[in-house]
Protein backbone atom coordinates (compact mmCIF):
# COMPACT_ATOMS: atom_id res chain seq x y z
CA UNK A 1 0.00 0.00 0.00
CA UNK A 2 1.76 2.86 -1.21
CA UNK A 3 2.10 5.90 1.59
CA UNK A 4 -0.42 8.92 1.54
CA UNK A 5 0.03 12.24 0.02
CA UNK A 6 1.25 15.14 2.94
CA UNK A 7 0.32 18.32 3.03
CA UNK A 8 3.58 19.36 2.13
CA UNK A 9 3.07 17.18 -0.77
CA UNK A 10 0.21 19.61 -1.86
CA UNK A 11 1.72 22.60 -0.85
CA UNK A 12 4.51 22.01 -3.05
CA UNK A 13 1.75 21.19 -6.21
CA UNK A 14 0.33 24.72 -5.51
CA UNK A 15 3.15 26.61 -5.63
CA UNK A 16 4.70 25.06 -9.00
CA UNK A 17 0.77 25.64 -10.33
CA UNK A 18 1.30 29.26 -9.17
CA UNK A 19 4.89 29.43 -10.56
CA UNK A 20 3.57 27.52 -14.09
CA UNK A 21 0.77 30.11 -14.33
CA UNK A 22 3.13 33.02 -13.56
CA UNK A 23 5.19 32.00 -16.16
CA UNK A 24 2.61 31.80 -18.96
CA UNK A 25 1.32 35.10 -18.08
CA UNK A 26 -1.95 34.47 -16.14
CA UNK A 27 -3.54 36.14 -13.46
CA UNK A 28 -4.03 33.12 -11.64
CA UNK A 29 -5.68 29.41 -11.76
CA UNK A 30 -9.29 28.56 -10.72
CA UNK A 31 -9.43 24.62 -9.95
CA UNK A 32 -12.91 23.46 -10.02
CA UNK A 33 -14.11 20.19 -7.96
CA UNK A 34 -13.21 16.86 -9.62
CA UNK A 35 -9.33 15.51 -10.79
CA UNK A 36 -7.68 19.09 -10.03
CA UNK A 37 -9.07 19.79 -7.30
CA UNK A 38 -7.96 16.36 -5.91
CA UNK A 39 -4.46 16.71 -6.91
CA UNK A 40 -3.94 19.86 -5.24
CA UNK A 41 -5.20 19.42 -2.27
CA UNK A 42 -6.98 16.07 -1.56
CA UNK A 43 -10.05 17.55 -1.46
CA UNK A 44 -13.36 15.47 -3.38
CA UNK A 45 -16.87 16.87 -2.37
CA UNK A 46 -19.10 14.41 -1.74
CA UNK A 47 -21.09 15.32 -4.85
CA UNK A 48 -20.22 17.98 -7.11
CA UNK A 49 -23.27 20.50 -7.49
CA UNK A 50 -24.43 23.60 -8.44
CA UNK A 51 -23.04 25.25 -5.06
CA UNK A 52 -19.82 26.97 -6.28
CA UNK A 53 -16.45 25.25 -4.78
CA UNK A 54 -13.07 26.75 -6.11
CA UNK A 55 -9.29 26.28 -5.54
CA UNK A 56 -7.80 29.80 -6.20
CA UNK A 57 -4.07 29.90 -7.01
CA UNK A 58 -2.45 33.10 -7.41
CA UNK A 59 1.35 33.98 -7.37
CA UNK A 60 2.98 34.96 -4.85
CA UNK A 61 -0.18 34.57 -2.99
CA UNK A 62 -1.61 32.53 -0.10
CA UNK A 63 -3.80 29.69 -1.80
CA UNK A 64 -7.74 30.37 -0.81
CA UNK A 65 -10.24 27.16 -1.01
CA UNK A 66 -13.45 28.73 -0.94
CA UNK A 67 -16.46 26.11 -0.44
CA UNK A 68 -19.76 26.41 0.49
CA UNK A 69 -20.88 26.76 4.30
CA UNK A 70 -22.54 23.66 4.93
CA UNK A 71 -19.25 21.68 3.36
CA UNK A 72 -16.84 23.28 4.99
CA UNK A 73 -16.38 20.62 7.65
CA UNK A 74 -15.58 18.34 4.98
CA UNK A 75 -12.95 20.08 3.63
CA UNK A 76 -11.14 20.84 6.70
CA UNK A 77 -10.55 17.29 7.08
CA UNK A 78 -8.53 17.41 3.25
CA UNK A 79 -4.61 16.50 3.94
CA UNK A 80 -4.33 19.44 1.69
CA UNK A 81 -6.27 21.74 3.62
CA UNK A 82 -3.75 23.02 5.72
CA UNK A 83 -1.93 24.80 3.46
CA UNK A 84 -4.70 26.76 2.27
CA UNK A 85 -7.02 29.32 3.31
CA UNK A 86 -10.39 28.54 3.53
CA UNK A 87 -13.20 31.05 3.07
CA UNK A 88 -17.24 30.18 2.73
CA UNK A 89 -20.26 31.48 1.53
CA UNK A 90 -23.73 30.49 2.81
CA UNK A 91 -27.11 29.39 0.62
CA UNK A 92 -29.38 33.17 0.27
CA UNK A 93 -25.70 34.44 -0.51
CA UNK A 94 -24.29 35.31 -3.74
CA UNK A 95 -20.97 32.83 -4.10
CA UNK A 96 -19.26 35.09 -6.97
CA UNK A 97 -19.65 38.02 -4.70
CA UNK A 98 -17.64 35.98 -2.40
CA UNK A 99 -14.73 35.38 -4.94
CA UNK A 100 -14.82 38.37 -6.98
CA UNK A 101 -12.86 39.97 -4.23
CA UNK A 102 -10.01 37.28 -4.08
CA UNK A 103 -9.59 37.86 -8.47
CA UNK A 104 -7.82 40.62 -9.79
CA UNK A 105 -8.27 41.82 -13.78
CA UNK A 106 -6.58 39.49 -15.42
CA UNK A 107 -6.62 36.04 -17.89
CA UNK A 108 -7.28 33.45 -15.28
CA UNK A 109 -6.80 29.54 -16.05
CA UNK A 110 -9.77 27.45 -15.13
CA UNK A 111 -10.22 23.62 -14.96
CA UNK A 112 -11.84 22.24 -18.12
CA UNK A 113 -14.76 20.47 -16.26
CA UNK A 114 -15.44 24.18 -14.72
CA UNK A 115 -19.65 24.29 -14.85
CA UNK A 116 -20.20 27.10 -17.35
CA UNK A 117 -22.97 29.24 -15.02
CA UNK A 118 -19.83 29.56 -12.28
CA UNK A 119 -17.52 30.72 -15.02
CA UNK A 120 -20.00 33.21 -16.39
CA UNK A 121 -21.05 33.77 -12.69
CA UNK A 122 -17.12 35.44 -12.03
CA UNK A 123 -17.49 37.55 -15.86
CA UNK A 124 -20.19 38.88 -13.85
CA UNK A 125 -19.42 39.49 -11.03
CA UNK A 126 -15.35 40.52 -11.68
CA UNK A 127 -15.87 42.06 -15.59
CA UNK A 128 -11.92 42.86 -15.65
CA UNK A 129 -11.21 39.13 -15.46
CA UNK A 130 -10.86 36.67 -18.68
CA UNK A 131 -10.53 32.73 -18.87
CA UNK A 132 -8.66 29.84 -20.77
CA UNK A 133 -8.89 26.21 -20.05
CA UNK A 134 -6.10 24.81 -18.02
CA UNK A 135 -5.59 21.90 -20.42
CA UNK A 136 -4.89 25.03 -23.46
CA UNK A 137 -2.93 27.27 -20.88
CA UNK A 138 -0.63 25.12 -18.48
CA UNK A 139 -1.50 21.58 -20.43
CA UNK A 140 1.53 20.28 -18.20
CA UNK A 141 0.10 20.89 -15.11
CA UNK A 142 -0.87 17.23 -14.05
CA UNK A 143 1.35 15.67 -16.79
CA UNK A 144 4.72 15.06 -14.88
CA UNK A 145 4.77 12.62 -12.47
CA UNK A 146 6.62 12.35 -8.82
CA UNK A 147 8.05 9.00 -7.60
CA UNK A 148 4.94 8.70 -5.56
CA UNK A 149 2.77 8.84 -8.36
CA UNK A 150 4.83 6.81 -10.72
CA UNK A 151 4.52 3.84 -8.14
CA UNK A 152 0.93 4.10 -8.08
CA UNK A 153 0.74 3.72 -11.68
CA UNK A 154 3.17 0.69 -11.90
CA UNK A 155 0.80 -0.73 -9.13
CA UNK A 156 -2.48 -0.14 -11.31
CA UNK A 157 -0.83 -1.40 -14.46
CA UNK A 158 0.44 -4.66 -12.81
CA UNK A 159 -3.08 -5.17 -11.68
CA UNK A 160 -4.89 -4.58 -14.79
CA UNK A 161 -2.09 -7.36 -15.75
CA UNK A 162 -3.11 -9.99 -13.21
CA UNK A 163 -6.90 -9.76 -14.34
CA UNK A 164 -6.02 -10.15 -18.16
CA UNK A 165 -4.01 -13.35 -17.22
CA UNK A 166 -6.88 -14.63 -15.29
CA UNK A 167 -9.47 -13.61 -17.69
CA UNK A 168 -7.69 -15.89 -20.41
CA UNK A 169 -8.72 -18.58 -18.13
CA UNK A 170 -12.64 -17.90 -18.75
CA UNK A 171 -14.78 -19.27 -20.94
CA UNK A 172 -15.79 -17.18 -24.06
CA UNK A 173 -17.75 -18.93 -26.72
CA UNK A 174 -20.95 -19.23 -26.24
CA UNK A 175 -21.08 -16.37 -23.25
CA UNK A 176 -22.31 -13.01 -23.82
CA UNK A 177 -19.70 -9.79 -24.39
CA UNK A 178 -21.29 -8.52 -20.93
CA UNK A 179 -20.61 -11.87 -19.13
CA UNK A 180 -17.39 -11.78 -19.88
CA UNK A 181 -17.04 -7.86 -19.31
CA UNK A 182 -18.46 -8.62 -15.61
CA UNK A 183 -15.50 -11.13 -15.17
CA UNK A 184 -13.23 -8.69 -16.31
CA UNK A 185 -14.87 -6.03 -13.72
CA UNK A 186 -14.73 -8.14 -10.82
CA UNK A 187 -11.21 -9.14 -11.35
CA UNK A 188 -9.80 -5.87 -11.42
CA UNK A 189 -11.85 -5.50 -7.95
CA UNK A 190 -10.29 -8.68 -7.03
CA UNK A 191 -6.67 -7.64 -7.78
CA UNK A 192 -7.19 -4.23 -5.70
CA UNK A 193 -8.94 -1.59 -8.07
CA UNK A 194 -11.77 0.45 -6.64
CA UNK A 195 -13.19 1.74 -9.09
CA UNK A 196 -13.63 0.10 -12.95
CA UNK A 197 -13.94 2.79 -15.45
CA UNK A 198 -14.48 0.12 -18.94
CA UNK A 199 -14.58 -2.46 -19.73
CA UNK A 200 -14.34 -3.03 -23.84
CA UNK A 201 -15.63 -6.35 -25.02
CA UNK A 202 -15.68 -5.97 -28.91
CA UNK A 203 -16.22 -9.83 -30.29
CA UNK A 204 -16.32 -9.74 -33.45
CA UNK A 205 -17.62 -7.46 -35.69
CA UNK A 206 -18.50 -5.50 -32.42
CA UNK A 207 -14.58 -4.76 -32.31
CA UNK A 208 -14.17 -2.94 -35.14
CA UNK A 209 -16.57 0.07 -33.16
CA UNK A 210 -13.36 1.36 -30.99
CA UNK A 211 -15.58 2.23 -27.89
CA UNK A 212 -18.23 -1.17 -27.88
CA UNK A 213 -19.55 -1.18 -25.29
CA UNK A 214 -19.89 -4.52 -24.23
CA UNK A 215 -23.52 -5.94 -25.06
CA UNK A 216 -25.77 -9.15 -25.41
CA UNK A 217 -23.88 -10.98 -28.47
CA UNK A 218 -23.30 -14.11 -27.82
CA UNK A 219 -19.50 -15.04 -28.48
CA UNK A 220 -18.89 -17.10 -31.19
CA UNK A 221 -15.70 -19.74 -31.86
CA UNK A 222 -13.78 -18.15 -34.53
CA UNK A 223 -14.52 -14.12 -33.29
CA UNK A 224 -11.95 -12.30 -32.51
CA UNK A 225 -12.36 -10.51 -29.73
CA UNK A 226 -11.05 -6.71 -28.49
CA UNK A 227 -10.92 -6.54 -24.63
CA UNK A 228 -9.65 -2.38 -23.04
CA UNK A 229 -10.23 -1.82 -20.02
CA UNK A 230 -9.06 -0.08 -16.85
CA UNK A 231 -10.16 1.75 -14.09
CA UNK A 232 -8.28 3.05 -10.55
CA UNK A 233 -6.26 1.88 -8.26
CA UNK A 234 -5.07 4.04 -4.93
CA UNK A 235 -6.17 7.09 -6.74
CA UNK A 236 -4.26 6.30 -10.39
CA UNK A 237 -5.49 4.71 -13.22
CA UNK A 238 -5.26 1.66 -15.40
CA UNK A 239 -5.74 1.19 -19.00
CA UNK A 240 -4.86 -1.83 -21.18
CA UNK A 241 -5.96 -3.72 -24.00
CA UNK A 242 -5.10 -7.00 -25.42
CA UNK A 243 -6.78 -8.82 -28.42
CA UNK A 244 -7.59 -12.63 -28.21
CA UNK A 245 -8.94 -15.17 -30.66
CA UNK A 246 -11.78 -17.49 -29.94
CA UNK A 247 -10.34 -21.07 -30.62
CA UNK A 248 -7.08 -22.69 -32.01
CA UNK A 249 -7.90 -22.02 -35.81
CA UNK A 250 -6.83 -18.46 -36.24
CA UNK A 251 -7.08 -16.79 -39.84
CA UNK A 252 -4.42 -15.97 -41.56
CA UNK A 253 -5.78 -12.43 -42.16
CA UNK A 254 -6.27 -12.33 -38.52
CA UNK A 255 -2.85 -12.82 -37.99
CA UNK A 256 -1.56 -10.77 -40.23
CA UNK A 257 -3.62 -7.44 -38.87
CA UNK A 258 -2.48 -8.39 -35.27
CA UNK A 259 1.26 -8.80 -36.37
CA UNK A 260 1.02 -5.32 -38.39
CA UNK A 261 -0.65 -3.42 -34.76
CA UNK A 262 1.82 -5.51 -32.66
CA UNK A 263 4.96 -3.84 -34.65
CA UNK A 264 3.16 -0.37 -34.94
CA UNK A 265 2.79 -0.41 -30.71
CA UNK A 266 6.38 -1.64 -30.84
CA UNK A 267 7.40 0.97 -32.98
CA UNK A 268 5.54 3.88 -31.28
CA UNK A 269 7.16 2.20 -27.94
CA UNK A 270 11.13 2.52 -29.07
CA UNK A 271 10.51 6.74 -30.23
CA UNK A 272 9.54 7.38 -27.11
CA UNK A 273 12.15 9.66 -25.44
CA UNK A 274 12.83 12.75 -24.03
CA UNK A 275 12.33 15.88 -26.47
CA UNK A 276 10.31 14.29 -28.88
CA UNK A 277 7.18 16.00 -29.79
CA UNK A 278 3.95 13.92 -28.60
CA UNK A 279 2.69 13.92 -32.30
CA UNK A 280 5.84 11.68 -33.32
CA UNK A 281 4.30 8.97 -31.31
CA UNK A 282 1.47 8.88 -33.46
CA UNK A 283 2.99 9.67 -36.14
CA UNK A 284 5.40 6.42 -36.03
CA UNK A 285 2.64 3.88 -35.17
CA UNK A 286 0.71 5.68 -38.12
CA UNK A 287 3.17 5.06 -40.62
CA UNK A 288 3.80 1.16 -40.13
CA UNK A 289 0.04 0.68 -40.29
CA UNK A 290 -0.71 2.80 -43.71
CA UNK A 291 2.40 1.31 -45.04
CA UNK A 292 0.81 -1.76 -44.72
CA UNK A 293 -2.25 -1.10 -46.40
CA UNK A 294 -4.51 -0.45 -43.27
CA UNK A 295 -4.40 3.34 -43.09
CA UNK A 296 -7.81 3.84 -43.43
CA UNK A 297 -8.60 2.14 -40.65
CA UNK A 298 -6.86 3.50 -37.98
CA UNK A 299 -9.46 5.91 -36.48
CA UNK A 300 -8.02 7.40 -33.78
CA UNK A 301 -5.28 9.22 -32.00
CA UNK A 302 -2.51 6.19 -30.86
CA UNK A 303 -2.62 7.85 -27.18
CA UNK A 304 -3.72 9.87 -24.19
CA UNK A 305 -2.57 10.49 -20.84
CA UNK A 306 -3.03 9.15 -17.70
CA UNK A 307 -3.17 9.37 -14.24
CA UNK A 308 -5.59 10.68 -11.79
CA UNK A 309 -7.98 10.00 -14.28
CA UNK A 310 -7.63 7.21 -17.19
CA UNK A 311 -7.69 10.06 -20.18
CA UNK A 312 -6.22 13.39 -19.22
CA UNK A 313 -3.44 15.33 -21.18
CA UNK A 314 -1.17 15.39 -22.82
CA UNK A 315 -2.57 13.21 -26.43
CA UNK A 316 -0.17 11.51 -28.38
CA UNK A 317 -2.19 12.85 -31.70
CA UNK A 318 -1.07 14.98 -34.79
CA UNK A 319 -0.87 18.44 -34.51
CA UNK A 320 0.67 18.08 -30.54
CA UNK A 321 3.88 19.54 -30.45
CA UNK A 322 4.16 19.48 -26.62
CA UNK A 323 7.91 17.79 -25.63
CA UNK A 324 7.83 14.75 -23.92
CA UNK A 325 9.55 14.99 -20.53
CA UNK A 326 10.50 12.22 -17.75
CA UNK A 327 7.55 11.56 -15.87
CA UNK A 328 4.61 11.95 -18.45
CA UNK A 329 2.60 8.74 -18.26
CA UNK A 330 0.20 7.86 -21.79
CA UNK A 331 -1.50 5.02 -23.35
CA UNK A 332 -0.26 3.83 -26.66
CA UNK A 333 -2.72 2.20 -28.49
CA UNK A 334 -2.93 1.54 -32.49
CA UNK A 335 -5.10 -0.35 -33.95
CA UNK A 336 -6.89 -1.46 -36.72
CA UNK A 337 -10.84 -1.78 -37.54
CA UNK A 338 -12.59 -3.54 -40.31
CA UNK A 339 -15.98 -2.86 -40.88
CA UNK A 340 -18.60 -5.17 -40.09
CA UNK A 341 -15.44 -8.23 -39.47
CA UNK A 342 -13.18 -7.62 -36.48
CA UNK A 343 -10.72 -5.41 -34.97
CA UNK A 344 -7.35 -5.44 -33.58
CA UNK A 345 -5.72 -3.25 -30.61
CA UNK A 346 -2.88 -3.74 -28.35
CA UNK A 347 -2.16 -1.18 -25.46
CA UNK A 348 0.22 -0.33 -22.50
CA UNK A 349 0.94 2.47 -20.08
CA UNK A 350 4.25 3.98 -20.88
CA UNK A 351 6.41 6.64 -18.82
CA UNK A 352 8.85 8.69 -20.12
CA UNK A 353 12.70 7.86 -18.38
CA UNK A 354 15.56 10.14 -18.41
CA UNK A 355 16.59 8.32 -22.33
CA UNK A 356 13.71 6.64 -23.31
CA UNK A 357 10.13 4.79 -21.82
CA UNK A 358 9.52 2.18 -19.79
CA UNK A 359 6.09 0.18 -19.84
CA UNK A 360 3.60 -0.37 -17.10
CA UNK A 361 1.95 -3.11 -18.73
CA UNK A 362 3.79 -6.38 -18.98
CA UNK A 363 1.80 -8.93 -20.51
CA UNK A 364 2.39 -10.45 -23.97
CA UNK A 365 1.62 -8.87 -26.77
CA UNK A 366 1.11 -12.06 -28.76
CA UNK A 367 -2.78 -13.12 -29.89
CA UNK A 368 -3.68 -15.52 -27.00
CA UNK A 369 -6.16 -17.90 -28.16
CA UNK A 370 -9.19 -18.88 -25.60
CA UNK A 371 -12.00 -21.10 -25.82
Amino acid sequence: MPQPFTTQDFAARMTRAADAAAAAGLAGLLVAPGPDLAYFTGYQPTAITERLTTLLLTPGREPVLVVPKLERPDAERATGAGAVRLSDWSDGEDPYAAVAPLLEDGRYGISDNAWAMHLLGLQGARPGTGYTSLTRSLPMLRAVKDADELTRLAAAGAAADAAYGEILKVRFAGRTEQEVAADLAALLLEFGHSQVDFTVVGSGPNGADPHHEADDRVIQPGDTVVLDFGGLKDGYGSDTTRTVHVGDDVPDEVRRVHDVVRQAQQTAFEAVRPGIACQEVDRVARAVITEAGYGEYFIHRVGHGIGLTTHEPPYMVEGEEQPLVPGMCFSIEPGIYLPGRFGVRIEDIVTVTGDGGRRFNSTPHELAVVH
